[in-house]
């Protein structure tokens, strides 16, 4: 036995196979918890069949089936073992002040799949379950009964969905170019007003011509604010009445309904589009209802964008510090301090860089532009506030570490023979660096950014110090000039799933939410990662003589 197990110790393969029994654990570790992001969050946007529970006290409950699961012993003690509960999406929050409740099965005395039963998707309050009662056009009824009313209906939520939309372009658009000029007029002016002596009013064609161009635009705000009163009465002319499964009554106005559905009458293909439907709306929509519902495509703009930012910030820095410490630097007790330090830095934690940015690029160097640039904005803050520009150099800064370290890797493992060759040839050493050295450096130059780009896109603490916020109304990028506003906050996917995860009030509710902006992280990181690995890739076979 003694000998058997030295002659294993000696060859080796008890440990081979404990790295492989780890690396199959680690695997399975990540594919599971990849299928329980997918599992839960895909299937939120599956249109389930609409259920109505007659419980054993005479009420009734309508609504979705979203789960079941055995009463565990802790939690009743008395109870009998195998018991069950049900999960059912009952909406009607304005009603009922709750998104979900559990039921006992023992409770339910009969269950039924109503086939007139409607989904009402709403911009405020969550859904609504019920039948139609009644449709009326202000105080006029404009029609009556369960399949009448649905009838009437659809066409009415598509005009109000257009109408919405034409609101939302008047509102965020136009009268936002408009108040963009008046605010870029009226900041002229204060700068006139700044620049005349002590005393003396400004004066002069300039200011005329800025007054004039005022005029105008508040000229144009009332025409755009008439438009406005015109598309909101047609908006809020139509109301539907419903009856919820115990005969309460709702008037809804059929503005706040985004979708009207029967899932009951629906088949598989009809589902299946509604499901197409729904993800296209999370990734192209903008958030509701405190995040947790409608869609998310402000915080995926808004990661996409920062990560961009911080890319173009991080490599020329970061490669440039690894060709001095490698091609220039003279080797010795300096040059050595100075890579413990790089590696170090690496090791410090998020929220310090955080606190860093702050201090430094937006107090800094922020109020240092506003008081050169924009006094007469002052004492508002234009570049003194967090804003993309310095939430992505400060993820630069954090991440500058892991581009200088493969940047040197893949210097040093450019063979000496290319540096001699070029500089036997007649180049210089800046031309030898330039189109011999960093060409064969690339691919570890991409890796190193590889890495930078998976941190910094997850990474959440260092933003809430420098520009993130829960709710970004504007963009960072829009049609008015200077059309790229590094100065805007914008919204994070990271920071989406914290704040919705652990600040949202309905928390049942924000779950699904949680799921879906996890996975669309994730997918992401992953396609940014993809497009670097694929260049690498190619960067590998072109100079593959360099050995890296």
């Amino acid at each position: 036995m003694r000998t058997w197990r030295k002659k294993t110790m000696a060859s080796g393969s008890l440990f081979v196979w404990g790295s492989g029994a780890g690396l199959a654990v680690a695997l399975l570790m990540v594919i599971g918890l990849l299928l329980l992001i997918v599992v839960n969050g895909m299937g939120f946007f599956w249109t389930g069949d609409i259920i109505e529970l007659t419980l054993a006290d005479g009420k009734h409950l309508m609504g979705q089936q979203a789960g079941r699961e055995t009463i565990p012993n802790s939690v009743a003690p008395d109870a009998p073992k195998g018991k069950s509960r049900v999960r059912v999406k009952i909406g009607n929050r304005d009603l009922y002040g709750l998104d979900f409740k559990w039921v006992d099965e023992d409770r339910i005395a009969s269950q039924t799949f109503p086939p007139n039963a409607v989904l009402l998707e709403r911009r405020e309050w969550g859904n609504f379950y019920g039948w139609i009662k009644a449709i009326r056009k202000g105080e006029t009824l404009h029609a009556a009964g369960s399949d009448i009313g649905w009838n009437a209906l659809l066409p009415l939520v598509d005009q109000a969905n257009d109408l919405h939309a034409g609101i939302n372009r008047i509102e965020r658009v136009e009268i936002g170019e408009i108040n963009a000029a008046i605010t870029r007029a009226q900041l002229k002016i204060r700068a006139l007003e700044m620049n005349q002596p002590p005393g003396q009013a400004p004066h002069g064609p300039t200011l005329d011509r800025l007054k004039t161009a005022i005029a105008s635009a508040e000229a144009q705000y009332r025409e755009k604010t008439e438009q406005l009163d015109k598309l909101n009465a047609q908006f809020n002319e139509y109301s539907v009445l419903m009856v919820d499964a115990n005969g309460r009554e709702k008037q809804l106005p059929v503005g706040q309904i985004i979708r009207a559905l029967r899932p009951n009458d629906m088949g598989i293909p009809a589902k299946i589009w509604v499901y197409i439907t729904n993800v296209w709306r999370v990734l192209a929509d903008e958030p509701r209802e405190a995040n947790t519902e409608g869609g998310i495509f402000p915080a995926i703009f808004g990661t996409v964008m920062m990560v961009l930012i911080m890319s173009m910030a991080v490599v020329p820095f970061g490669v440039l510090a690894a060709l001095y410490l490698r091609e220039y630097a003279k080797q010795g007790t300096v040059v050595r301090l100075v890579r413990i330090a790089v590696n170090n830095l690496a090791g410090v934690p998020s929220i310090v860089f955080g606190v860093f940015g702050l201090g430094f690029f937006v107090y800094a160097i922020g109020g240092t532009i506003d008081t050169l640039f924009f006094p007469e904005s002052l004492p508002s803050p234009t570049y003194g506030t967090g804003g993309i520009l310095w939430a992505s150099l400060t993820l630069a800064l954090m991440t500058v570490p892991v581009v200088i370290v493969a940047t040197e890797e893949g210097l040093a493992a450019v063979p000496r023979d290319f540096r001699e060759g070029s500089l036997a040839l007649g180049a210089t050493k800046l031309e030898t660096v330039v189109r011999v050295i960093l060409p064969c450096a690339l691919p570890a130059i991409l890796t190193g950014l590889i890495l930078a780009m998976a941190r910094a896109a997850g990474e959440v603490a260092p933003l809430m110090l420098t520009g993130v916020v829960k709710l970004a109304p504007t963009l960072p990028v829009d049609a008015t000039w200077p059309f790229f506003h590094f100065d805007r906050k914008f919204m994070h996917l990271g920071f989406h799933i914290y704040d919705v995860g652990f600040q949202s009030p309905n928390v049942e509710a924000a779950k699904p939410m949680v799921y879906i902006t996890t996975l669309v992280l994730i997918m992401v990181v992953v396609l940014l990662n993809l497009t670097a690995i694929t260049l690498r890739n190619h960067l590998r076979k072109k100079y593959a003589g360099s050995a890296v």
